[in-house]
């Protein structure tokens, strides 16, 4: 059996692992890469093996770095299926359209700035026609249900708590050397996070990919973290807004109900709450919709939002031009909007318009990677450029920890203690090159698993 880690190895973006067994070919995730050039290169380079002998594909979860270029792969020629769980089915359903939306726009702009002598158009990675398309190969599955995927084979899509309907993938198959097992641990939610209920423990596996996103790092306890909450914006809203960058699905929801139950237990005044983003809305009102998914103390909280909405004013706003009605607003509201890293979308404009004012705070809750506009805030950039105008920071910048949806390096080792034995093979990914390597030792050192590595794009391995 021989496991190619086309991405998503050595890095977090791009995740994507082909198996071949002799008897199937398939995949695991089909994610897109994300960092500006560089990746827009990868993903045109990426899935340059043979469609035609590919037999299925098997989803973790919705987040692009794990879906992306599912569009791509059924615009090349793969017409077959793609398991994934319902809820994931859901918020593909939002995510991709918008992701084909964008590769058209960015293809647009890719032409535009080409050398005109050349005369060359550049295509988007797929087109929205081509993502519906896609979408029309989705085959859903429940979690705990066994399904065969290709004769021989058995699959099980466990909880991952990382996002709504993300999966641990559970695959058994027949090998010469006898029945093996696999184990894709997808991205693994934190076991406290509130939001969704801890990761499924797996108890064996033949070979197992384990994600280490935060490999290298411990999280803020959910004490820290409401603490450092509270503080930033109880002393705001009687004189200011509190602005909140957020990714759409699943830190946008994080962050909502982590405020809806301080004003339920009353350590903050009744919110006023606005969720500026048109994705950002699909995903919430599709987790709403799905509360047997989510943590026993979420679902009292959403029952209690909803009875008593003069206590969390929550409001969507869909058109530009509510959008841009929110920036006249002086004080007393709390903007969520996307995107997460401040580079793009109607945050950028919340942002020019609330930087500037000393009585509004701004709550970072994600990573913000080097050259973002978020980075540079967190960084403690006095002036940013924002639509070509210098913005001078003035408002009080708070880094809250604590609400990320991936576990830490402890959470990720204590996964991995409900392993009766070690597996015969693991594999580190997800994880950039160092804090994947020094995940790798840790569980070596600290569990006394010998066969672990961490390998690179690109690399391939026989298991047996």
């Amino acid at each position: 059996m021989k496991l190619s880690f086309l991405g998503g190895a050595g890095e977090v973006t791009g995740s994507c692992t082909l198996v071949e067994t002799g008897d199937a070919r398939f995949l695991v995730d089909c994610g897109m890469f994300q960092g500006g050039h560089e990746a827009w290169e990868k993903n045109q380079r990426a899935l340059d093996f043979d469609l035609r002998h590919l037999d299925f594909v098997l989803l973790t979860h919705a987040h692009i770095d794990h879906s992306g270029l599912l569009p791509r792969l059924s615009a090349l020629g793969y017409k077959g299926p793609i398991h994934v769980t319902a809820t994931t089915a859901e918020l593909l359903e939002v995510m991709l359209l918008d992701s084909a939306h964008l590769q058209e726009k960015e293809a647009e702009w890719r032409s535009r700035h080409r050398d005109a002598r050349r005369r060359h158009t550049v295509d988007p990675l797929y087109n929205v026609n081509q993502a519906r398309a896609c979408l029309e190969q989705l085959r859903t599955v429940a979690y705990e249900t066994e399904f065969s995927p290709h004769p021989g084979f058995s699959c099980v899509f466990h909880d991952a708590g990382h996002i709504l309907g993300s999966a641990i993938v559970d695959v058994r198959l027949r090998t010469a050397a006898g029945m093996r097992r696999l184990v894709f641990s997808g991205d693994l939610g934190q076991a406290a996070n509130g939001l969704l209920p801890a990761p499924r423990r797996i108890d064996s596996a033949d070979v197992l990919l384990v994600e280490s996103t935060y490999g290298n790092r411990l999280h803020k306890t959910s004490e820290n973290t409401r603490a450092e909450l509270i503080a930033a914006i109880s002393g705001t809203l009687a004189n200011g807004n509190v602005i909140i960058p957020a990714f759409a699905v699943g830190r946008t929801q994080s962050v909502l109900y982590a405020l809806a139950d301080l004003a339920r237990s009353g350590t903050l005044p009744p919110l006023r709450i606005f969720i500026d983003s048109p994705m950002a809305e699909k995903a919430t009102l599709i987790t709403r919709r799905h509360l047997e998914l989510l943590a026993p103390d979420v679902r009292d909280l959403d029952r209690w939002m909803r009875s008593n909405p003069a206590e969390l004013q929550l409001r969507y706003t869909h058109e530009v031009e509510e959008s841009m009605a929110l920036n006249q607003i002086r004080a007393g509201a709390i903007i969520i909007s996307a995107s997460g890293m401040c580079d793009a979308g109607r945050i950028k404009h919340h942002l020019r318009w609330n930087l500037p004012r000393s009585a509004c705070a701004v709550l970072i809750t994600g990573f913000q990677a080097e050259g973002t506009l978020g980075r540079r805030l967190v960084d403690g950039a006095r002036n940013v450029r924002i639509f070509n105008d210098d913005i001078p920071v003035r408002a009080q910048l708070h880094t809250i920890g604590g609400l990320s949806a991936h576990a830490d390096r402890d959470g990720l080792l204590d996964w991995l203690r409900g392993f009766a034995r070690a597996p015969g093979h693991t594999f580190v990914v997800h994880g950039e090159h160092d804090t994947a390597v020094d995940f790798a030792e840790d569980v070596k050192r600290k569990l006394g698993w010998t066969r672990v590595e961490a390998p690179e794009r690109g690399d391939a391995r026989t298991v047996a």
